[in-house]
């Protein structure tokens, strides 16, 4: 690969973890610490939004970043023809 394409392909990288990283922390975070109390006062099944953010919700949420930085690093390495 070339230089430049290298480069290009980190920086492509870095966008999609900085990104995701900063949904994992608004989800686990803010919605989770933070925002608990407004969220308490929505309810869902019975259970407290901000306690299901707080107990679960990041978890699901950290589950489904990895599985969508999986899905958008194959398209990338793909894309760059360093896939497996």
């Amino acid at each position: 690969m070339a230089e430049k394409d290298l480069k290009k392909y980190w920086r492509i990288n870095l966008k999609y973890l900085a990104i995701l990283l900063s949904v994992w922390f608004i989800v686990s975070y803010v919605f989770g610490i933070i925002l608990v109390d407004e969220l308490n006062e929505i309810k869902i099944a019975g259970f407290k939004l901000g306690f299901w953010f707080a107990q679960q919700g990041s978890i699901y949420f950290f589950v489904l970043i990895i599985l969508v930085y999986i899905r958008l690093m194959n398209k990338l390495d793909k894309t760059y023809g360093v896939n497996e």
